[in-house]
């Protein structure tokens, strides 16, 4: 069948191979590195929680790299770093938060690179497989006209041959558009944890001055490390 088709679904078909060759692709890919965000994120806020200084955690945070926590908690570490120089309870949230924010933008963009692509791949294959088909049947039509002949049997095999190309097209649509709306959730996901942990690292910042601050009438007390008020608190 593939030998009697035309050039126009020849080319049909091609376009169709490379897209689903990008696709599956795609999806291999971000199989591997949401997996290891998650691993990654998992280990990462244990080992945050564990910790008694900011200082344990920055010196380690190369090691999550894959881990979109990672990355937040580097921002807003630079940024407590650049209040108090590492040491002592910050000065002001309002920084920290739109570190927080910044970070986790950028860490969900990372995660959703290239991703629409399959979003792409998925309302679009479908649309060039039918084309193929609707220029085979157009050829196979012509071809009846020119030959004069109106019977079934001359104008079923370029039929046939033509409605190759919207198979193909169904078969990289599917697990393309699959593979988006399950990425999406776990983009989702993603998004709420990220969220989540960046609120529990400015809550813990938040509760130093509390915890480190003298009652009325008692002496001042040294102020506390950041990662022993979260310490204490977890």
């Amino acid at each position: 069948m593939l030998t009697n088709s035309g050039p126009v679904a020849l080319a049909v078909l091609a376009v169709l191979a490379v897209a689903s060759i990008y696709s599956w692709t795609l999806i291999f890919g971000k199989m591997s590195s949401f997996s290891k965000a998650t691993k990654q994120s998992r280990r990462f806020i244990r080992t945050f929680r564990k910790a008694t200084r900011l200082q344990e955690i920055a010196a380690i945070t190369a090691d999550y790299q894959p881990s979109p926590l990672a990355l937040v908690f580097d921002e807003v570490y630079e940024a407590y770093k650049r209040q108090t120089g590492g040491y002592g309870p910050p000065r002001n949230l309002a920084p920290l938060e739109r570190s927080a924010q910044t970070a986790s933008s950028e860490a969900v963009t990372r995660l959703e690179q290239r991703l629409t692509w399959l979003a792409t791949i998925a309302s679009s294959a479908t649309f060039v497989g039918l084309f193929g088909t609707v220029m085979g049947i157009v050829d196979a039509f012509h071809g009846l006209g020119t030959a004069g002949s109106a019977t079934l049997r001359a104008v079923a095999p370029g039929i046939s041959e033509a409605l190759i190309t919207t198979a193909a097209g169904i078969f990289v649509a599917v697990p393309a558009g699959v593979a988006y709306n399950q990425f999406t959730a776990r983009l989702r996901v993603f998004a709420s944890g990220i969220d989540d942990f960046a609120r529990e690292l400015l809550n813990s910042l938040e509760e130093i001055p509390q915890r480190g601050a003298a009652a009325p009438g008692q002496p001042a007390q040294r102020a506390m490390n950041p990662m022993d008020a979260m310490g204490r608190e977890v």
